[in-house]
Parts: structure tokens; sequence; C-alpha cells
């Protein structure tokens, strides 16, 4: 098996995977860190909320806007009177079939070259 099988020992190896033929090494069983007791008694003291500053009133502005003249209202056209419905228009008959035009006659057989004998 070369480096470049996946299912080798050799070919994991050179592509950096695991599996059943390249298992990983167990690392040791890890080591439990006792905390020193000193730490655990402290409580940290919670800061506290700083007062919020007073919010000056803001004196309101007033605009004075000047009304405008309204716009005049556009004047209404009569409407126009609807004409009387036409009657529909009769349908042509249909044409009549136009009579086919006779085949061409067929071509002549074309000459073969005879052919060369070696």
């Amino acid at each position: 098996m070369g480096k470049g099988d996946k299912k080798s020992k050799r070919g994991k190896i050179i592509l950096g995977t695991y599996g059943v033929r390249r298992r990983r090494k167990k690392d040791k069983k890890p080591v439990i860190k006792t905390v020193p007791a000193a730490k655990l008694a402290e409580v940290k003291e919670k800061k506290l909320p700083k007062e919020k500053k007073e919010i000056k009133p803001v004196p309101a502005v007033v605009e004075i806007i000047e009304a405008k003249e309204p716009k005049k209202a556009k004047e209404v056209k009569p409407v126009k009177e609807v004409k009387a419905t036409k009657e529909p228009k009769v349908k042509k008959e249909a044409k009549v079939e136009k009579t086919k035009k006779a085949p061409k006659p067929a071509k002549g057989k074309k000459e073969t070259k005879p052919k060369k004998e070696k």
C-alpha cells in the first residue's frame, strides 16, 4: 500500500488523519487543580450605579408658518355621450383551397465511376 492510500496506516500518516488503522494516542488523565480557599472567600463588592445628572429643559422653538393660498380647482369637462354600438361585421366565408402543384419530376440517377483495381 502506498502513501496515497486512505485506508492504510502509511496513507493516514501522510494525509494527517486518524481512523481504525491509525488510532490516536490517549492523553494522561487530566489533573484536577485545587483552588486556594482564600480566593473563594473574597466576594467582590458591587459598584453602585452613578447618579444621573438632571436634564435641563430646552425651551421649545415655535416657528410661524405662513398659510399658503389653496390651489384653484380645475374645471370639470363635460362627459362625451357614448355612441350606439354598431352591429358586428359578417364574417367572410373560408377561402377555397388552392390546388396543389404537381410534384417535380424525379432526377435521373447519377453515374458512378468505376472502381479502380489495385
